[in-house]
């Protein structure tokens, strides 16, 4: 898990569903196949509408037209129950592969946090800041991991975040699998 993180917001609003995230159509490809997993980063955020409640008037694409399988956004910023719907594990993933590092939510559904955490996709991090209404997409957004501090680079604004706790050594290991073989779970 990195100290920092850096890049570009993409904000999405309340009730982000995993069928806006990864639409059920694109769960053929399999993420374990290099040429596969980057359509899961090509399809990522794809069933989110442009008209979805809670987006900004003008919404911005999640791909530009130059790169069809990486997002120019590294950092998901949204509102309420990120994730929620089904439990699907492929919404993290797609995320991911389409170079998202980190969310910041208000809250999760579980299963989507869990998700995120136990493959070591991504970072969930949790804000009590409704942050959907004073960050915009594009704006350079910084990470300080171990701080747990948020900067907007282009506002100059900075918040806390809330503590990973017990999540932030299965995130440094990669993964649950790999933090059960570090401390001894698992052989291999």
């Amino acid at each position: 898990m990195r100290d920092r993180i850096e890049g570009r917001a993409y904000v999405l609003g309340d009730n982000v569903d995993t069928d806006q995230i990864i639409p059920a159509q694109y769960l053929t490809y399999n993420p374990s196949i290099p040429a596969e997993y980057k359509m899961f980063g090509k399809y990522a955020l794809s069933g989110v509408p442009d008209d979805a409640a809670g987006l900004p008037k003008g919404h911005v694409p999640f791909h530009a037209p130059a790169d069809e399988f990486v997002s120019p956004y590294q950092v998901v910023v949204a509102g309420k129950n990120f994730g929620c719907g089904s439990s699907r594990e492929h919404a993290p993933i797609a995320l991911a592969a389409a170079g998202i590092t980190a969310v910041v939510a208000e809250f999760y559904a579980r299963i989507f946090y869990r998700n995120a955490v136990n493959g070591g996709y991504l970072i969930p991090f949790e804000t009590t800041a409704r942050l959907i209404d004073r960050v915009c997409t594009g704006d350079e957004l910084v990470i300080d991991v171990a701080g747990g501090k948020l900067t907007n680079k282009t506002t100059g604004d900075e918040w806390e975040l809330l503590p990973l706790g017990e999540v932030a050594p299965i995130l440094e290991a990669g993964g649950l699998f790999p933090y059960a073989r570090k401390v001894g779970m698992l052989r291999g």
